[in-house]
């Protein structure tokens, strides 16, 4: 096993624990884009199950945004030649998402459409848990692009649960930083799958992610900083609400 699966699998499992995530008897449904970091939850969390005494079952759901790229094709392949239960959902929200009348922000409605058609399907399926594969640059940027054009002082959690309870999202790489995905996805040798979105590199997030590069040059604490950051809020130093 390589350097940075084991390493991936370390710090996911520190955070799983920490955090009580995932229980014997849970259904969870792993949602694949079809990036790297979807793709390591999704092959950890059944590594995970070989070595720990409790039982979940696993299905990958995949939603083919609709750019007429080649991901449905390419993840329903790796599903079934991995042996992954899984549900491939063709859908049109990256088009409607970029349509004349929401040029602004794309990402945010995309992301949005997304997640209904996921929450959709865990119910559907009988899943309690959603897994999604952000990890802690995800964390940052989501931090800072919230500050910056949200307003608000704001990022994802590890654990959230909706609809009184019955299904809980997990981010199970909430501690994991993208260099080492990106190191684990070339050991794993796992190809590139296209969603044929039109603004993947030109996104507000992409300004963001290139921001913070810029800064960790200057000072490798930067990241670090921020992200111990969001686990050190100072409420007594902030102002009142508005």
């Amino acid at each position: 096993m390589g350097y940075a699966r084991k390493e991936v699998g370390r710090l996911m499992g520190r955070v799983m624990h920490r955090y009580a995530m995932v229980e014997d008897g849970d259904h969870v449904l792993v949602a694949v884009s079809g990036g790297k970091d979807s793709m390591a939850v999704l092959w950890l969390l059944r590594d995970r199950l070989e070595r720990i005494p409790i039982s979940y079952r696993l299905t990958a759901v995949h939603v083919d945004p609709g750019f007429g790229g080649d991901s449905a094709a390419m993840l329903s392949e790796f599903f079934r030649e991995n042996g992954f239960e899984h549900r491939i959902v063709r859908s049109g929200i990256g088009p409607r998402a970029h349509s004349a009348e929401n040029l602004e922000n794309p990402c945010f409605l995309c992301a949005r459409l997304r997640r209904k058609i996921l929450f959709d399907n865990a119910r559907e399926l009988g899943c309690n848990l959603l897994a999604f594969g952000h990890h802690k640059d995800d964390v940052i940027e989501t931090f800072l692009l919230n500050l910056f054009y949200g307003g608000s002082v704001s990022t994802m959690l590890p654990v959230q649960t909706f609809f009184d309870g019955r299904i809980k999202v997990i981010r199970p790489l909430y501690e994991v930083p993208e260099a080492h995905l990106s190191r684990y996805a070339r050991e794993m040798g796992w190809p590139p799958v296209d969603l044929g979105c039109p603004t993947a590199v030109s996104s507000k997030r992409r300004e963001i992610k290139e921001l913070l590069a810029a800064l960790q040059r200057t000072n490798r604490k930067i990241k670090g900083n921020l992200f111990h950051a969001l686990h050190n809020v100072r409420v007594d130093y902030l102002p009142p609400a508005l």
